[in-house]
């Protein structure tokens, strides 16, 4: 198996998984964490493969990651966020860049502001009761496979 053939089916894993998180946050409102940490540990079969180095590649990767789960924890800390979603934010650092994280968060609130006016109109039309909940795992997912499909899928892997 050649390095591009380990990559292409790790980035499938990690759609699957992003699905499986979209849809257990659409049906509990919740991301487990067993599901969190297999994408986090599968990063550096990842990183292997892509060929990243130890320094600074790795390190940047792992410090994005904390970058990530700091400013996150502060809106979980603030109740914009489930701590679900701030693992896996976190978990998708490891995997991507800076800049396809960046692109990462701005899809992400895009899709997110959608996703919150359609689950306001469906709250107010079934004139629910209690605190309007909104499954942040399937904005954070589809950006994810946004990030994948424009980055991994649109242009050819160079290694």
């Amino acid at each position: 198996m050649t390095g591009v053939q380990i990559i292409y089916g790790m980035l499938g894993a990690l759609a699957i998984a992003l699905a499986h998180a979209s849809y257990t946050d659409i049906r509990r409102r919740e991301i487990e964490n067993w599901l969190n940490a297999g994408i986090a540990l599968a990063a550096p079969v990842f990183w292997w493969a892509t060929g990243m180095s130890l320094w600074p590649d790795i390190a940047i990767q792992i410090a994005l990651a904390l970058g990530v789960f700091t400013i996150f924890t502060g809106l979980f800390a603030l109740g914009a966020m489930g701590g679900g979603d701030v693992k896996l934010l976190s978990a998708l650092a490891l995997w991507f860049s800076w800049q396809d994280m960046l692109m990462l968060v701005l899809v992400m609130s895009i899709a997110g502001g959608i996703l919150t006016l359609f689950m306001a109109m469906v709250h107010t039309i079934r004139r629910s009761k209690g605190n309007l909940e909104i499954p942040y795992g399937v904005a954070i997912a589809f950006a994810g496979l946004w990030v994948i499909a424009e980055h991994y899928f649109n242009h050819s892997v160079q290694i």
